[in-house]
């Protein structure tokens, strides 16, 4: 058996703020995340990254003889494993002259991990090979649904689902899996839109109205009345309430109360105040533009319908409102009357009324105290991490530049 690596591209630079702290194949779409889709397709344990420097201490790089290299970007498909199992040494799979995956042998993957060019190598198109791929962070959202359905299918194959509580007023309940341990009660589910899958450990409150596509992931929680519209996803160890459609929240990150959330992505340790508001359609039905760090600028979505999103540890204060296509780094601390920029940098305190630097021992100390709440430890990896980010991001936080043109 090869050993599997997943290798970043330059798609991801289109998808940070969330691959600020995390390669591509960490990042959550539908049920799983990419990398723990080829888990499954693949029937292994383990797969490692190429990705950035500076994330190598989190998510170290595992190489032996035989190596095929996927990109990280690209979802599995039945027919796709099918063609990389079938690869041989220095054979690639293309599509679109994009490299999807390849096989290599030392001398050649050498090349790959020194950014040179790989010579000799054998293409052949993928383009009648259908897969699902994000290009963009809109992408996340946008596919979801699709995701949710894929992720379900591979779960659930040859297993029985938990009983569903007759608490429960249910539509469709042939689409619904509640997995061990998970609690279900006196709430409305309706499953003949999409899937819905209750995961381990996770607790619907009571009042709680869901029309699926749902994924709510290991150990999180939908609190009492709730209003959910698929396909959204809600990741592991996360609790929503309010409203919220086609959305996707990574995991270890709170909605808790009253608010709408639509056509967003929230990445890990985020936290919505009360009545955190995000518009997803502008006023003028207009197309909606999204901060693009590769260019610098807000560039064209070609969507009508686009939230919030939001990178790692980042926050908002109650009752604060988020326009529509707003981009938030990490580690930023938002609050105040008022709608703030589209384009809100890492490390950013304040609001409308102003902004200034959110100093990294502060922004730390949360941190630590945020994850000791889930019994995980703020480590020096984590730290070096966030370090490394508040130095990439320190052009943005130049506030005498017009940085939101």
């Amino acid at each position: 058996m090869p050993n599997f690596i997943l290798f970043d591209d330059d798609v991801r630079d289109k998808l940070l703020p969330l691959t600020f702290t995390r390669p591509v194949g960490e990042l959550r779409v539908g049920i799983l995340t990419i990398k723990e889709k080829w888990q499954r397709h693949l029937h292994i344990d383990n797969i490692s990254y190429i990705t950035q420097d500076y994330l190598i201490d989190k998510f170290p790089i595992h190489i032996e003889k035989d190596n095929i290299v996927i990109n990280g970007s690209v979802l599995p498909s039945p027919r796709l494993v099918q063609l990389i199992m079938e690869l041989t040494p220095n054979e690639a799979i293309l599509k679109n002259g994009e490299l999807i995956a390849t096989r290599l042998d030392e001398h050649q993957f050498q090349h790959l991990i020194n950014g040179e060019e790989i010579e000799e190598l054998v293409g052949f198109d993928a383009e009648d090979t259908p897969f699902l791929k994000i290009n963009h962070l809109w992408d996340i959202f946008k596919i979801n649904g699709e995701a949710i359905q894929e992720d379900f299918d591979l779960l659930t194959k040859n297993r029985i689902s938990h009983p569903i509580s007759e608490t429960n007023t249910v539509i469709a309940p042939e689409n619904i899996f509640i997995d061990e341990g998970a609690s279900v009660e006196c709430a409305i589910l309706n499953a003949s839109t999409g899937p819905i899958y209750i995961g381990k450990n996770a607790t619907v409150m009571e009042g709680a109205l869901v029309r699926g596509a749902l994924a709510l992931c290991d150990n999180s929680t939908l609190k009492m009345g709730a209003k959910i519209y698929g396909p959204t996803t809600i990741g592991p160890h996360s609790k929503v309430g309010g409203e919220v459609g086609n959305s996707v929240i990574t995991g270890y990150s709170n909605k808790g109360h009253e608010g709408y959330l639509g056509n967003s992505v929230l990445g890990e340790w985020c936290n919505l105040g009360a009545d955190t508001n995000t518009s997803n359609l502008k006023n003028n039905y207009a197309e909606v533009k999204l901060w693009d760090y590769t260019t610098q600028r807000f560039g064209k979505t070609g969507l009508q319908f686009c939230g919030l999103i939001m990178g790692d540890h980042s926050k908002t204060g109650i009752n604060t409102m988020l326009n529509t296509g707003t981009v938030v780094g990490v580690s930023a601390n938002i609050y105040g009357a008022g709608y703030p920029r589209n384009f809100i940098p890492s490390f950013t305190w304040g609001g409308p009324q102003g902004m200034t630097t959110y100093q990294t021992k502060k922004a730390f100390d949360t941190a630590e105290k945020v994850m000791a709440r889930r019994q995980l430890e703020f480590t020096d990896i984590e730290k070096g991490i966030l370090e490394k980010v508040f130095e990439l991001t320190s052009e943005f936080r130049s506030w005498e530049k017009a940085i939101l043109q």
